[in-house]
């Protein structure tokens, strides 16, 4: 039996509480009994999820939507100091509780796999959360995408293990407790937290200390950040290190993947056995992926051949290479890369799915400071396209900084041989994407920003 509410938690106030990571928790706390309230900036079919489950959601941010009783408050890192409610949490008195402390508080007494990487962390966490749901053993999860198949990105399970996506951004990883930990690959990020490669591998290591005593830590063997952070923590006594990938060293070893459309085959050696799945996404990442999700559950001490079948039931994460529909004998993809790494995997996995069609992108940069430090990056890992549109850059929470623009992407692109095109008004891309598609192409938006909006608006001029 899952536990119950921690006390803290009782009444939480969210603010922010639209987000992936906060609507999930939320929603987890909803679903034990929690009088959950909160607030977002704008109106969302996630807003209304909360409230079909109870929840008080606020649209807009007044000191006026926390009420006088909430037993905290809770925020994430994007949350300004400035904000109303925080202002008023401080009036009356009310704990602030950062996100990952109740996400914490929530895995406290379960068997919990965390999740963590520079990039693939959704994508496995949901690829445990539905393996393990198809097994009938019933986790608690919390997502930072909502799953295709449940249409949701958090659920409280009756069953003794939890599974997190862990975010490395804010070094807010460093609450969890795991059984398991995965680290996909460890690549410098975030570069408004820090400052130097050496800094994300720190925060690395102090994650994967919080391992329980005996507990496994499930490792690339094959990413270069991946495996110099195994080296630095290899002499942790009380942790099994557990590698996978396609090193010949590696504990679980990826034989061959084979594309199929849209899907992929995968092959592993386990224990001097071979076993062959099917992943039901397309891309050698996405396979990887799903192998960490198997060496998890195997560390958990569930059957591998049980494991990898029901594997195979994972339909997707919206975002992650998600099929938004098809008109003109066009397919338009919705991708959520926006590191030079993920543009690279994503556009390499459509390349290959596409065959002879044309790949048309259409990519809109997320946030200044990536853009600054990676633009270049982003530019070449466009040069993949056969014609690619760039949109100005997306600021979430950043202010703009002088001189960084989406040009800095376009003349890598250029430079490296791209064909793109420059588009500053996001209504104006449709008709643009419209008019370059041909039927059999392979149009993917890409970003981590509005850029998602565009898919449905592109299937409608190209009906039109």
């Amino acid at each position: 039996m899952a536990p119950g509410i921690p006390a803290a938690l009782e009444r939480p106030h969210f603010i922010g509480i639209g987000g992936a990571g906060m609507s999930g928790i939320a929603k987890i706390l909803a679903q034990r009994g929690a009088k959950v309230a909160g607030s977002d900036a704008k109106e969302s079919a996630t807003a209304e999820a909360l409230r079909a489950l109870g929840a008080t959601v606020h649209i807009g941010h007044a000191a006026g939507h926390l009420a006088d009783d909430a037993s905290c408050v809770v925020v994430s890192s994007a949350i300004r100091a400035d904000n109303p409610e925080l202002a008023r949490a401080a009036e009356l008195s009310i704990p602030v509780v950062h996100r990952s402390d109740a996400l914490a508080a929530l895995m406290e007494g379960l068997r919990a796999i965390a999740v963590a990487g520079t990039h693939g962390k959704t994508t496995t966490t949901s690829m445990l959360a539905v393996a393990l749901s198809e097994l009938a053993l019933d986790p608690s999860y919390a997502i930072g995408g909502d799953l295709e198949g449940p249409g949701t990105n958090a659920a409280h399970g009756g069953g003794d293990i939890f599974v997190a996506e862990a975010d490395e951004s804010d070094r807010s990883f460093q609450k969890y407790d795991p059984q398991v930990a995965i680290v996909l690959n460890v690549e410098l990020d975030h570069h408004a937290n820090y400052a130097s490669m050496e800094e994300i591998y720190d925060s690395f290591e102090t994650f994967v200390g919080k391992v329980v005593p005996g507990g496994t830590l499930v490792v690339s063997a094959d990413q270069p950040g991946a495996v110099e952070l195994t080296r630095r923590v290899r002499d942790i006594a009380s942790l099994d290190v557990v590698t996978y990938g396609e090193s010949e060293n590696a504990d679980v070893r990826v034989h061959k993947v084979t594309p199929r459309g849209l899907t992929s085959e995968v092959t592993v050696v386990l224990n001097g056995k071979y076993l062959t799945f099917t992943v039901s996404v397309p891309g050698s990442h996405y396979a990887h992926n799903a192998v960490a999700a198997l060496a998890a559950g195997v560390a958990l001490g569930i059957p591998a051949h049980n494991l990898a079948s029901a594997l195979g039931k994972y339909t997707g994460v919206k975002r992650r290479l998600q099929l938004k529909g098809e008109a003109a004998g066009v397919q338009v993809i919705d991708s959520y890369a926006h590191h030079p790494t993920e543009m690279t995997a994503d556009l390499a996995a459509m390349r290959g799915a596409a065959t002879d069609a044309r790949l048309l992108v259409v990519f809109q940069p997320h946030l200044f400071s990536r853009t600054q430090e990676l633009g270049t990056e982003m530019g070449q890992a466009l040069a993949l396209a056969d014609a690619s549109v760039v949109l100005d850059i997306y600021p979430a929470r950043e202010d703009p900084v002088p001189g960084v623009t989406s040009t800095l992407i376009i003349d890598a692109a250029k430079a490296a041989g791209a064909d793109v095109t420059a588009v500053h008004d996001k209504a104006a891309v449709p008709a643009v994407v419209a008019g370059m598609a041909k039927p059999g192409d392979l149009v993917l938006t890409m970003g981590a920003g509005d850029v998602t909006d565009l898919g449905p608006q592109i299937l409608d001029h190209l009906s039109s």
